[in-house]
């Protein structure tokens, strides 16, 4: 089954692959700009993804000048800037996501390493649970509430169709803890994490709060890697407003490092599901 791809995704790649073009012709920006006679900002829109549409065009004056003459190089490259120009299915969600970028994202990842610390991770959420934690915040309004939920569950299917992505996840076990909902709703919830826990493409690791101090106390984040070299990993870090995301190898590599600190100090997938399974029977039993 063909999953629905990120036209983000195809943004960036259409970039690299332009860059890519223009150094091995040997021209800087300036010279390619004066060729042909483009307003100084509009190259580097382009070769840095902040244009939605690349005129077909203007693709073949670029490849023109850097003389790329292979016809399946060429057709290749419009295939691409006309992927970029598809809508996916969270465009209908846009008044929830506004300019996330998360779905986009999300789509075509093939595999996301994410912690999160007061709450079960969203890809991992049921829906009521994650209607709860909506009306927990700062959303009171029930159609809008309703469309955040939806979108959400529309996230999960990363996770179940024919080629799904790999999730690894280490959560806090805080958020096994906070009843969100109320009891019905928790128990409802653990019982889908722990289900969620036994799929081959879902890892959950819990970070016990006996273990005092971690690597990790600080905001959720994920890193998002992507199975074509020209797509750099993606660090999404979550704050009140929107998200953040980084791309700078940096500050890539310094999440990278932390979420494997916080590995090391979460116990194992299998006694992991003992935890989740132990906060399962406490509330059963608290009835």
């Amino acid at each position: 089954m063909r999953h629905p791809h990120s036209p983000s995704i195809r943004r960036r790649r259409l970039s690299a692959e332009l860059r890519k073009a223009r150094h091995d012709a040997g021209l800087t920006t300036t010279q390619v700009v004066q060729q042909l006679k483009w307003a100084a900002g509009k190259l580097s829109k382009i070769e840095n993804a902040e244009t939605q549409t690349v005129k077909a065009a203007d693709l073949d004056k670029m490849l023109d000048l850097y003389k790329v003459d292979d016809p399946d190089v060429r057709a290749g490259i419009h295939q691409l800037a006309k992927d970029a120009k598809e809508r996916g299915w969270w465009m209908k969600y846009r008044d929830v996501f506004g300019n996330e970028a998360l779905p986009d994202f999300e789509a075509e990842a093939s595999s996301i390493r994410a912690f999160e610390s007061q709450v079960i991770p969203g890809l991992l959420q049921t829906p009521d649970y994650a209607q709860a934690v909506f009306l927990g915040s700062r959303y009171s309004d029930t159609d809008q509430v309703q469309r955040r939920v939806e979108a959400r569950m529309g996230r999960r299917e990363i996770l179940s169709r024919f080629d799904p992505v790999h999730l690894r996840t280490v959560i806090d076990e805080a958020a096994l803890l906070r009843l969100i909902g109320g009891r019905d709703v928790m128990l409802q919830q653990l019982r889908h994490l722990l289900h969620m826990a036994k799929m081959p493409n879902v890892d959950v690791q819990v970070l016990p709060l006996s273990g005092g101090a971690h690597a990790a106390l600080t905001a959720p984040f994920s890193i998002l890697d992507f199975p074509d070299s020209l797509d750099p990993t993606v660090v999404c870090v979550e704050t009140l407003n929107e998200a953040l995301y980084l791309e700078l190898p940096e500050d890539v590599q310094t999440y990278v490092a932390t979420f494997g600190d916080i590995q090391g100090s979460a116990v194992s997938t299998a006694r992991s599901a003992q935890f989740i399974s132990e906060a399962l029977d406490s509330l059963e039993g608290s009835e």
